[in-house]
């Protein structure tokens, strides 16, 4: 194998971030802007906890193509992210993937502005059969998104009930 080769392996096994049949728990967010974390740090939570062998989560930050890329040939995804719609904040929304069917607007659309609803759209696209067909969205509703803030109390506890409905679904699917 020439050295060409072996790193175009290594992307192609870089782009399937976990076996095939596989949940992914895609957790997005910025983790400087308050709630805003709230994605990423339910991630680190599971973590902590542990997860069965057949989850695979993903740190999202704020990289919505890498996203796309993270759910090649997954059997279910679980996504969660703040939202920002002037509820109450703690919020949770559930969407179910047949929601998101359209594509997000496109005009101006920039790699700064690329956002989990595009990288389902896109993943969508570019994956075809791989794409899972599972889907379930978690919006948890940012009160504070200041840079250097916490979590506030309303959203800590939401990512918190949020991680209960996640792991009572692995326990179902078991």
């Amino acid at each position: 194998m020439t050295p060409d080769e072996a790193r175009l392996l290594a992307l192609d096994e870089s782009l399937s971030a976990h076996p095939s049949g596989q949940t992914v728990v895609v957790g997005c967010g910025n983790l400087l802007r308050g709630d805003d974390a709230v994605g990423p740090t339910l991630v680190r939570h599971l973590w902590e906890r542990g997860v069965p062998d057949d989850v695979t989560l993903v740190d999202g930050g704020t990289a919505g193509m890498d996203v796309a890329f993270k759910l090649r040939g997954a059997r279910r995804v679980i996504l969660v992210d703040a939202s920002l719609t002037g509820v109450a904040p703690g919020t949770v929304y559930r969407v179910p993937g047949a929601e998101l069917e359209d594509l997000p607007p496109l005009d101006g659309l920039h790699t700064h502005a690329f956002r989990w609803d595009h990288a389902l759209s896109f993943g969508r696209w570019l994956l075809g059969d791989e794409f899972p067909d599972d889907i379930t969205v978690f919006l948890i509703e940012a009160g504070q998104t200041e840079p250097g803030a916490p979590l506030s109390p309303a959203v800590e506890s939401a990512m918190g009930s949020v991680m209960t409905m996640i792991a009572a679904s692995w326990e179902d699917a078991a």
